[in-house]
């Protein structure tokens, strides 16, 4: 039987001109962005104004992101939703597509959880020294502090705020390689305890898979929600630097 891990194997499907490698990460990642799209532009295509099913679930997504920005960055945070809801969508979709049996979950992939943190963390920073300069750096000084305090809470405030990008990055990671992983020993449970009850002692852990798959939707989206909330929790900080 399989290893449990061999799901996250990239491998090689075509070789691009270049010396790049077209890998399964690549094309899971390819047909996410294609997902969004045809979601997105087929769901708006007619613009009634009795939205149909698809409408509705297209204008769902964009006013749930809109909230989020709205109470979580305030009124500044607009000129930020194409950004935010672009990272929703591609690790939503990340980890949805990853549940379909045959596929790859690239969010399970420290490297793209990893350079979407990186990104994000290098984005906030960039947006809080051009809005306040040099000022910016008075965040990592909490307000009323005492000065005799400072060399000790000036670095742990630097090192919190250096961490965002691991925190943010492992979080997503962690979490859909353990319920990957756990999904696929539980399938295997199923074949060894029927191999030898004659299909009787399947039946428990085929239950219980069915119970963790949909376990594992709800986990899909709230791992996107929480990601895409820091962003905007990241964002509220370098523009009101608090």
């Amino acid at each position: 039987m399989a290893s449990p891990l061999e799901q996250f194997t990239i491998k090689t499907i075509a070789e691009v001109p270049g010396g790049f490698d077209f890998t399964n990460s690549s094309l899971w990642m390819t047909l996410a962005v294609a997902t969004a799209t045809i979601f997105l532009v087929g769901g708006m295509r007619k613009r009634e104004m009795v939205p149909g099913p698809w409408q509705s679930m297209a204008e769902s997504v964009y006013v749930f992101i809109g909230d989020m920005i709205r109470d979580n960055v305030g009124a500044q945070g607009r000129k930020f939703f194409p950004l935010v809801f672009t990272i929703f969508m591609f690790v939503l979709l990340g980890n949805a597509l990853g549940m379909i049996p045959g596929s790859f979950t690239f969010t399970s992939h420290i490297v793209v959880t990893g350079v979407l943190a990186i990104f994000v963390f290098l984005f906030v920073t960039l947006v809080g020294l051009v809005k306040h300069g040099l000022h910016f750096f008075s965040f990592f000084v909490p307000e009323g502090a005492p000065k005799a305090l400072y060399p000790l809470i000036i670095p742990i405030e630097v090192i919190s705020y250096l961490s965002r990008p691991v925190s943010l990055s492992v979080r997503l990671f962690a979490n859909m390689v353990a319920g990957h992983t756990m999904l696929k020993v539980f399938a295997g449970f199923v074949i060894s305890l029927g191999a030898v009850t004659f299909g009787i002692g399947g039946i428990a852990p085929i239950i219980l898979n069915v119970l963790l798959i949909g376990f594992e939707f709800m986990i899909a989206f709230i791992q996107a929600y929480v990601f895409t909330l820091l962003t905007c929790l990241y964002l509220n900080d370098a523009l009101h630097l608090h």
